[in-house]
């Protein structure tokens, strides 16, 4: 029987990937098989994360939040790899303010990191995919795009456009054998919460309360969920955005206040 995950051969980029759900991603591909190119921020953090992986990982330095940042991203990328048959679509920064609080000058910035920037990555690999026979596109939204939280405005709209964008570039490139589609995690015990969650008394019991699977997701509880969507055992699934929250967002037992989400 045939491994439907298995990656082997495959050339993998991630974004975000020195922590979080980017290192974790990075961590489940390069198992799956995958050779992986690293993208972050965090020179030490990358080569933390390379240094644990098998399949000849590349580190890329990159700082995605300049104009043209997603385009040079990519012909970098190309220089380093023949092509590319999975992008995983993690940077992004949280954001919160209210409408009344939010300056142009900040949303500006979380449209160009969250959206622009992996819009233009995406198209900027595009070619070599489809060169390549196709290939999978992973975007990493957050519940937020689906809820509308109180006091995330800008940032909320990052992810209903992220999610919007991914069933339109499913519908485009669908016929060149790319698919395209989202995963919207929820309350996830990455390196943005661990402060609060040291620090907050009965913060973690609070907010995992209003989960149905009453826990914290991790990491991995995503990854698995973006190496499903970057191999064949998805491959005829493309367009979707798949919430991973534990049941937060859409059972109707929530108690979860998302004011206090990041992402």
């Amino acid at each position: 029987m045939v491994d439907v995950q298995d990656l082997t051969g495959r050339i993998a980029v991630v974004t975000g990937a020195s922590r979080g759900i980017g290192e974790a991603s990075a961590r489940a591909l390069d198992a799956a098989g995958a050779r992986v190119v690293l993208i972050g921020r965090s020179v030490g953090d990358l080569d933390r994360v390379a240094s644990g992986m098998q399949n000849q990982p590349i580190v890329l330095p990159a700082d995605l939040s300049a104009r043209g940042a997603g385009t040079t991203t990519a012909q970098a990328v190309l220089d380093l790899v023949e092509g590319v048959d999975i992008l995983v679509n993690n940077a992004g920064i949280p954001m919160r303010r209210t409408p009344s609080q939010l300056t142009e000058d900040e949303f500006d910035e979380v449209f160009a990191i969250n959206v622009r920037s992996l819009l233009m990555l995406t198209v900027g690999l595009s070619d070599s995919m489809i060169e390549r026979g196709g290939g999978s596109v992973v975007n990493v939204s957050s519940v937020a795009g689906i809820n509308g939280p109180v006091g995330r405005v800008a940032y909320a709209g990052t992810k209903g456009a992220v999610d919007a964008m991914t069933r339109a570039l499913a519908a485009d490139w669908g016929p060149s054998g790319i698919r395209v589609n989202s995963v919207a995690p929820g309350l996830i015990a990455t390196a943005i919460w661990e402060e609060s969650r040291q620090n907050v008394p009965g913060l973690i019991e609070d907010l995992q309360d209003g989960i149905a699977l009453k826990r914290w997701g991790v990491g991995e509880d995503v990854a698995d969920v973006v190496v499903f969507f970057a191999s064949d055992a998805s491959r005829y699934v493309t367009g979707e955005t798949l919430v991973v929250d534990g049941g937060m967002a859409r059972v109707g037992t929530s108690k979860v206040k998302l004011t206090e989400l990041d992402d």
